[in-house]
């Protein structure tokens, strides 16, 4: 049996539209029923920054059948959700302060052992992430699963997704968008290409058995690119503006450096593709993969 976490999440609850209605699938998610995964999916399309497909899934979550109660800051919830499972497709809940989450995959996954659970796929961070605030957490637990000795592993090192960007580089009241970019890319991805990748892998994990694979998009995207896309006018502030804004933005403080590394890592060339050979499309099944500059127009205009 597969067991997905997260799935009241942007990612998850692809992943979990994807897998509906298989007998040997679960969900797993703080909220024990449909309804409150409902209920959940309001909190997470509020804290979702500029996902394009917040209401989509909002809607595809409500739809969902009964869900496990996975709760990571609840480890007394583990035994009885992780109890039959074979696979954990462990999403990634890295939305916190580096010891938070690291307790909260630390304790999924020492959780996954004494269940006897074979095999977790985790949902990472691109091996040329590294100088983003957010990624110590991910390193930590792709270590901790690696040191493991009673299970199977897989890592997808995810790239920052297309839909990210409509939140970086929006246009404001004047359209310009001001996100200090400078003359960096991103190598963004579709959440819908990941959420198809992690499923193939996690019905899968036999092929897939102890590898890490780099999920980063094909094309990367600049600024001014964005900017033409939009017929707007690319103007990039600082870094000390933006760090400013999202700090007078009610933002709470781990927040703030998490937008701020990213913002640098982009402009100063890290996040571009260059770093890593991405496997995304041989494990998309060859073919290919969604255009990161459509999704995010489609991100920009419909949020």
């Amino acid at each position: 049996m597969l067991l997905v976490t997260g799935v009241s999440g942007a990612l998850g609850s692809l992943v979990a539209a994807r897998l509906a209605g298989r007998a040997d699938v679960v969900l797993g998610t703080r909220a024990a029923d449909t309804a409150d995964t409902a209920g959940a999916a309001e909190a997470s399309r509020a804290s979702d920054t500029a996902d394009a497909g917040a209401e989509a899934s909002r809607m595809a979550r409500a739809a969902l059948p009964g869900t496990r109660r996975v709760d990571f800051d609840a480890p007394e919830t583990l035994p009885e959700a992780f109890a039959g499972v074979d696979t954990l497709l462990l999403v990634s809940a890295g939305y916190g302060e580096d010891d938070t989450v690291a307790a909260r995959h630390g304790a999924a996954i020492s959780a996954a052992e004494r269940a006897g659970v074979r095999h977790v796929v985790y949902t990472s961070l691109s091996g040329d992430g590294d100088h983003l605030a957010y990624a110590l957490a991910h390193r930590w637990t792709e270590r901790r699963l690696q040191r493991s000795t009673t299970l199977d592993w897989t890592i997808l090192r995810n790239g920052l997704y297309a839909e990210l960007l409509a939140g970086l580089a929006a246009p404001d009241a004047e359209n310009r968008i001001t996100g200090p970019l400078g003359e960096g890319r991103l190598a963004a991805v579709a959440r819908e290409d990941l959420a198809d990748v992690a499923v193939a892998v996690a019905t899968d994990p036999a092929a897939h058995r102890n590898r890490v694979y780099e999920l980063v998009g094909e094309r990367p995207l600049g600024g001014a690119e964005l900017a033409e896309a939009l017929g707007a006018t690319y103007a990039p502030g600082t870094l000390a503006d933006a760090r400013a804004a999202v700090a007078a933005s009610g933002a709470v403080p781990f927040q703030v450096p998490m937008v701020a590394s990213t913002y640098s890592a982009i402009a100063h060339g890290f996040l571009d593709g260059t770093g890593v050979a991405s496997d995304l499309r041989a494990l998309l099944g060859g073919r290919e993969p969604l255009d990161a500059l459509d999704v995010f127009v489609k991100a920009v205009r419909e949020g």
